[in-house]
């Protein structure tokens, strides 16, 4: 069986391979099904075990799985075997050969990045909280090449009709840079002061913005939601209970 996935249109070199799973092609069970490959969702552990198998089937090596905490920790080389414990970080960054970085999400953002030469490979699990705190300049830091050697590409997430937000996190992500006003629009009628109850928020907005703050200017993707989508993706915001989709880049 061949999990189903999508491949990010990025002009990428060809030694730098990508894929994004949906949530078809897998053995769990509703709400989970059918291709869940995440460990924490209270799944059945053997149909999550088989649908890694059905995965790692086609990768060069087991992915360098995440305990993601919406945070800015970035996990690098050189950690051995994670798969019983995996280390709290919300990225990996890969500058070997055959080493496959993932992350999981259901809404959140998945952004994959790599170097122009091939070189380094990094994907990233940005939800607003991350996103906020800077998860995506923690990750280009970490790969220690020039921003404007980077390319990126934004996977599903959750778009900007469905993702309502409070004034708060407008306000934090407004107070960071003016231009992330752009990505957001009034929800709901204001209160008597006129002011917004709740916001629509645009995530890949954001992201762009961010990532052209520090330089990276070369930036693909984003516009699948996963909210409107029920076929092909898992949404954490339509379903408490539900899968995650794996977002994994490597290189040759």
């Amino acid at each position: 069986m061949h999990p189903d996935w999508i491949i990010p249109d990025w002009p990428v070199p060809s030694n730098v391979h990508a894929v994004m799973t949906t949530r078809a092609g897998g053995v769990s069970q509703a709400p989970y099904d059918s291709f869940n490959p995440a460990s924490h969702v209270e799944d059945a552990p053997a149909s999550v075990a088989e649908n890694r198998r059905l995965l790692r089937q086609w990768l060069p090596a087991e992915p360098l799985w995440l305990n993601q905490v919406h945070g800015t920790g970035v996990a690098c080389d050189g950690l051995g075997d994670t798969t019983l414990v995996p280390p709290d970080a919300d990225a990996g960054v890969a500058f070997n050969a055959d080493e496959v970085r993932v992350v999981l999400t259901a809404d959140c953002l998945p952004v994959l990045f790599c170097d122009e030469a091939g070189t380094v490979v990094a994907a990233a699990h940005a939800g607003w909280r991350g996103l906020a705190a800077g998860v995506l300049e923690a990750t280009v830091g970490a790969m220690r090449t020039p921003p404007e050697r980077i390319l990126v590409w934004l996977g599903a997430a959750i778009g900007p009709e469905a993702f309502e937000v409070g004034p708060e996190v407008r306000e934090n992500f407004v107070a960071q840079h003016a231009l992330a006003g752009i990505a957001f629009r009034p929800a709901l009628p204001g209160t008597l002061d006129g002011a917004p109850r709740k916001w629509l928020c645009d995530i890949y907005a954001l992201a762009r913005i961010r990532l052209a703050a520090i330089g990276v200017e070369r930036v693909y993707g984003g516009g699948l939601c996963t909210y409107s989508d029920a076929e092909h993706f898992f949404s954490y915001r339509r379903a408490a209970r539900t899968g995650r989709m794996a977002s994994l880049i490597w290189r040759d």
